[in-house]
């Protein structure tokens, strides 16, 4: 399996509900590193897994629509603890609708799948892989 891997970073505000998170349910910052994966079993026929200036750029409108928010404050994600994990699944979703729908150009077309890691400090992170 071939990768190609672009990185990003947002800055997000959220507060957790559940004592399991203890000082984390109030509310806090997070400075996220973010790592796309792309994947596929073949190049194509430029030796190209995925042209790396768009997965660049779509990745970076996506992080965008978070950067410097507060996620508590978002409508899509009310009454949802936004952990790491599950914002690796919520970027890695988007992607996969913009593979889909052509944003990644013609080379995304055979990608088979895609993981997204959020590097939340140098030592924990979470992932999320999807195929395509």
């Amino acid at each position: 399996m071939y990768t190609l891997t672009v990185r990003d970073q947002m800055m997000i505000a959220h507060s957790f509900t559940g004592e399991i998170f203890g000082p984390a349910q109030r509310l806090h910052g997070a400075t996220y590193l973010v790592d796309a994966q792309f994947r596929r079993a073949q190049l194509d026929a430029d030796g190209l897994v995925v042209d790396i200036g768009k997965a660049s750029e779509v990745l970076a409108a996506i992080l965008a629509e978070f950067n410097y928010r507060n996620l508590d404050d978002l409508d899509e994600f009310r009454g949802q603890n936004t952990t790491t994990e599950f914002m690796a699944r919520v970027i890695a979703d988007r992607l996969a609708d913009a593979v889909a729908q052509g944003r990644l150009g013609r080379h995304a077309s055979g990608l088979d799948a895609l993981q997204v890691e959020l590097h939340e400090s140098d030592r924990a992170r979470a992932s999320y892989e999807r195929t395509l």
